[in-house]
């Protein structure tokens, strides 16, 4: 195990009363491309906790296990987190759940346990926890993307969402190492290291493009009238306001190059450094002392 860094759930709080529905102010698109992200990371993230504990009897390694344990118990408060703003998504007359309950199918029915004999099920454990280390890898490159993006706080981004944002995507950058570290204990197969990156990649992209257009052709205030084209998310880029595609697609390469390791990537001080400093932690110690 190469990460000696111990990872756990922290508790935090966020405030969504004054935070409007298009929290990056006049950029619609900007703010439902990256509220895609909400609709996706509630399911997937119990997906994650399900299929880890089915992996825990098979870690042989104690320290691994107690990151793995830590891990999940970070994704859980992440699911809950995100599971509040699309309450609040919903209070504001925008309700994503008829796409929820599309990914929700993906991860419960698509992704979700079998029937196998014994042999087969070690197989689709070990495909299931290889698909997490490359969604991982992933979410610690949007993580570290959402900690340096200073042209959406230059735009006005709301600020809770801005910290829900910085402090998911902190820890996504601090376990980045985990997933991939249990699939090299289990497993550790290239070839199915590179297959599931190969399924992983493309189904992120698509999977938030989809849930941003879903989001613009439901927004009463949008109303349709704004289409997710690739030359707005282009323009998004080049403004900042979005990570780059082609930092999308190198990061499928980069996994599958045979020395990789999900340490090299990413800076674990600077999130921690913003962890230390979340406005999360503070609110809910305040809202803990008055109740």
């Amino acid at each position: 195990m190469s990460n000696t860094h111990v990872v756990g759930p922290r508790r935090v709080r966020f405030s969504w009363e004054n935070t409007p529905l298009h929290w990056v102010p006049g950029d619609p698109f900007t703010t439902h491309m990256i509220n895609a992200l909400h609709m996706l990371l509630p399911a997937g993230e119990r997906w994650f906790v399900h299929v880890f504990k089915q992996a825990l009897p098979y870690i042989t390694d104690p320290g691994l296990k107690e990151q793995v344990k830590g891990f999940m118990g970070q994704e859980g408060t992440h699911a809950v987190a995100h599971q509040r703003v699309l309450e609040h998504m919903k209070e504001q007359g925008l309700d994503p759940t008829p796409y929820v309950e599309n990914v929700e199918w993906i991860f419960e029915k698509m992704l979700g346990d079998t029937t196998l004999p014994p042999r087969a099920q070690r197989f689709w454990l070990m495909e299931r926890v290889a698909m997490i280390a490359a969604i991982e890898h992933y979410t610690a490159v949007l993580g570290q993307w959402i900690l340096n993006a200073h042209p959406l706080d230059e735009a006005g981004a709301d600020a809770v969402m801005m910290d829900l944002l910085r402090w998911h995507g902190a820890e996504e950058v601090e376990h980045r190492s985990v997933a991939f570290d249990l699939f090299m204990h289990l497993d550790g197969s290239y070839g199915r290291r590179a297959r599931t990156m190969a399924l992983a990649g493309p189904a992120i992209i698509y999977l938030v493009k989809r849930g941003g257009g879903f989001l613009l052709e439901n927004d009463p205030i949008v109303r349709g009238r704004l289409k997710p084209k690739w030359s707005y998310f282009f323009l998004r880029a080049h403004q900042g306001r979005a990570p780059t595609l082609r930092s999308l697609l190198l990061a499928m390469p980069q996994y599958a190059k045979p020395g990789f390791h999900p340490s090299q990537e990413g800076d674990l001080q600077q999130a921690l450094d913003y962890i230390a400093i979340s406005p999360a932690h503070a609110e809910f110690e305040a809202y803990r002392r008055s109740t």
